[in-house]
């Protein structure tokens, strides 16, 4: 399966799958790769503005941001974007981060 997607086209944009299924599976990985980098996107926005309130020295701010922040990696997670894993590391991280504020 990795290949189809590796190799899904030629230069001339041409597919290169010749059978049905296969084609397929080229349009649904396009797909579920462009919701899962619109997912991945968005965590990191919130991260980023997580980051930005911590810097501030804001810690009402910092908390809410926490909040939201832990809401949409998880909800990143449960749609199997990134691991829950990988999620609890990076929740982890950010409130070791808002405890250092206090």
């Amino acid at each position: 399966m990795l290949e189809l997607f590796c190799y899904s086209r030629l230069e001339g944009g041409e597919e290169l799958a010749n059978i049905k299924s296969a084609k397929k599976r080229i349009l649904v990985i396009k797909k579920k790769s462009a919701v899962n980098k619109a997912n991945k996107t968005k965590m990191r926005s919130y991260i980023r503005k997580f980051n930005q309130a911590v810097e501030s020295g804001d810690k009402d701010a910092a908390a809410v941001s926490f909040h939201d922040a832990e809401k949409v990696i998880r909800k990143t997670a449960s749609k199997g974007t990134i691991h829950r894993n990988a999620a609890d590391r990076r929740v982890s991280r950010l409130a070791q981060k808002l405890n250092k504020m206090a």
